[in-house]
Parts: structure tokens; C-alpha cells; sequence
């Protein structure tokens, strides 16, 4: 077995987690209370993303699967996690994974890539979100720049950037959530994006009190919005690497019994990302040798089956 792929340790690390006191247990209103739950919580990512633990990866891609299913009912399409999955992980290789396909496409890209925004960059995302590139949206990296030399909080710089898009662009919602991300990232110096925000774009922080409908960027109230979005984007983000910490631990323990040749590049992906296919092939692994290899490690209850199939079937922490 190729070992030298593996991480070396399978001890636990021991995870950061929102305190209780941090969440709001109702209506928040005052900009400086959402502010001081937002900061609560990022202090708590932070010293998550700064730990860096071998399963940081699967955990970060997972996030963004998340947040591209919650991008794809914003944009009125029906597809769950399990089709974007099935989308990006059954494609020809180098294939076009489809409308939705490109929505997780783009959200693995803020999940893998250091943080930066650049106009190459911003015009490829928006190509993978359907949005018509404009001389407005050329304008944005100076824009976000320049809210970034403010020195404000990232929750705040994050609610400007939102505003910024939505007069750029009226229709690239998603690309504002999407930057949201991105300028969180940068503002915490952080390696690499946590994709957080655009689950909570629908959630109960952006329900205007007193009003139908949500809450828009213009909007009074927006930004102690984002705040408390931030936090509960937060709280849950820690929840998932609560479930895939103990998940890669077990892995780690039982990668010693394993003795398929190609072994440690097989469990180096299961780390690194949300799913690995069961006819995974490398030059040390066939894929009958990789069905064997998930099926043993299934049975060792180190991977999960992730569609309930009999056939084409994605195993993940």
C-alpha cells in the first residue's frame, strides 16, 4: 500500500464549536448584537480552518455541494445534492456536467482555489452561473479592492460586496452570494474559501420583520442580517466536520489492514473530496481492485455508499 499518500496521524482533532451564548434564541435587530455572533462564530471557524486537519477537503467540497443545491433552487431548478452529485461525479471525463452541474462547478472552484478576485476569474464564474458578462461586472475586483482596504469587518464587507452585485447585476444574485464567500475569505486571510453563504440566502435571518418577502442588499437591515446569516452558516459548517471528523478518523485507523497496491491514493481522495467513484482507476489501481477496496472498506465502516444504488455507485466519509 502506498502509505506515503495517507496523512500520518488518525488522531481526532479536536473541534472548535459555536457557543451556545453566540446564537441568537430570537429577533435580532441591533447591527452591533448580530455583529458580536457573528464574530463569536468566525473565531470559532477560524481556528478550524487554521488546523487544517487531513479531512479539510471532503469537508470544504461537502459545503460546497451544499450550497450549490441551495444555489440551484434559487435559480428555480429542481435538482437536490444528489443529482449535482451524480451530475459532477458521472460525467465524461472533462465533460460538460450541465446547467446544474456548472452550479457545483462553480462552488468547488471557491471551495479549491486561494482566495482572490480578478476579472478572468469573476468572468469564468460567471459563465458557470448564467450570467451575461457586463462592463458593471468588469468593474467588481476594483470595487471589492477597495471594500477590502476599509478594514471592516468581513461580515460587513461581505453585505457591501452583496449590494455591489445586485446594482452591478440585478439578476446575479448568485454571484453576489458566491463573493460573499470569497471576500469572507480574504478579509480572515484565510488559504482557502469556506462556502457558507448561500444556503442561508433563504433562511429566517433575511425574513424582513413586520414585511413579506426577504430582505434585499438595499435594505435597511441587511447587513445585521448577513451578520446572523454568517453566524448560522457558521454553527452549521462546524456541525459537518463534527460528522466528518470521527468518519476520517476511522478511515485513518483501518488504512494499516488494507493491503490493495493503490490503497493510499484511494483514501487520500476519500479525504479530500465529497465522493470518490467506486470504479476509481489508477495506475496502481484497477477497478475491479477499487470495488474490492470500497466494499472491504464499507464493511470496516470506515466509507459510506452515498446513493443507495446497486450500480454506479460514490462512496464518501
Amino acid at each position: 500500500m502506498d502509505v506515503a499518500l495517507i496523512p500520518l496521524s488518525s488522531t481526532p482533532v479536536a473541534l472548535p464549536v459555536v457557543p451556545g451564548w453566540s446564537l441568537p434564541r430570537g429577533p435580532v435587530i441591533d447591527l452591533a448584537e448580530a455583529a458580536f455572533f457573528a464574530g463569536a462564530a468566525l473565531n470559532s471557524l477560524d481556528n478550524l480552518v487554521r488546523s487544517n486537519p487531513s479531512w479539510a477537503g471532503a469537508w470544504r467540497a461537502r459545503l460546497a455541494l451544499t450550497c450549490a443545491a441551495a444555489a440551484a433552487r434559487h435559480a428555480g431548478r429542481a435538482e437536490d445534492e444528489a443529482a449535482l452529485r451524480d451530475a459532477w461525479m458521472l460525467r465524461p471525463a472533462d465533460g460538460d456536467p450541465g446547467p446544474a452541474g456548472r452550479l457545483l462547478a462553480a462552488w468547488r472552484r471557491l471551495a479549491e482555489r486561494s482566495p482572490g478576485v480578478d476579472g478572468a476569474g469573476l468572468r469564468s464564474i460567471c459563465a458557470l452561473l448564467g450570467i451575461g458578462w457586463s462592463p458593471e461586472l468588469a468593474a467588481l475586483p476594483d470595487a471589492i479592492g477597495r471594500l477590502l482596504g476599509e478594514g471592516r469587518p468581513a461580515p460587513l464587507v461581505a453585505a457591501a460586496v452583496l449590494r455591489a452585485v445586485e446594482t452591478a447585476a440585478p439578476s446575479g444574485g448568485l454571484l453576489g452570494w458566491w463573493l460573499a464567500d470569497q471576500v469572507v475569505a480574504l478579509r480572515l486571510r484565510w488559504p482557502l474559501p469556506v462556502p457558507l453563504l448561500m444556503v442561508e440566502a433563504h433562511g429566517a435571518a433575511f425574513r424582513g420583520a413586520g414585511r413579506g418577502g426577504r430582505l434585499r442588499p438595499a435594505d435597511d437591515g441587511f447587513d445585521a442580517a448577513l451578520c446572523l446569516a454568517v453566524a448560522q452558516g457558521t454553527a452549521r459548517a462546524l456541525r459537518g466536520a463534527a460528522e466528518i471528523a470521527p468518519r476520517a478518523a476511522r478511515l485513518l485507523a483501518v488504512a494499516p489492514k488494507l493491503r490493495a497496491k493503490g490503497a493510499g491514493e484511494a483514501i487520500a481522495q476519500l479525504l479530500d473530496d465529497d465522493a470518490v467513484p467506486g470504479t476509481l482507476a489508477t495506475a496502481k489501481l484497477s477497478r475491479w481492485g477499487a470495488r474490492r477496496l470500497f466494499e472491504r472498506l464499507e464493511t470496516l465502516g470506515a466509507v459510506r455508499e452515498l446513493t443507495g444504488r446497486s450500480s454506479f455507485k460514490l462512496y464518501g466519509l
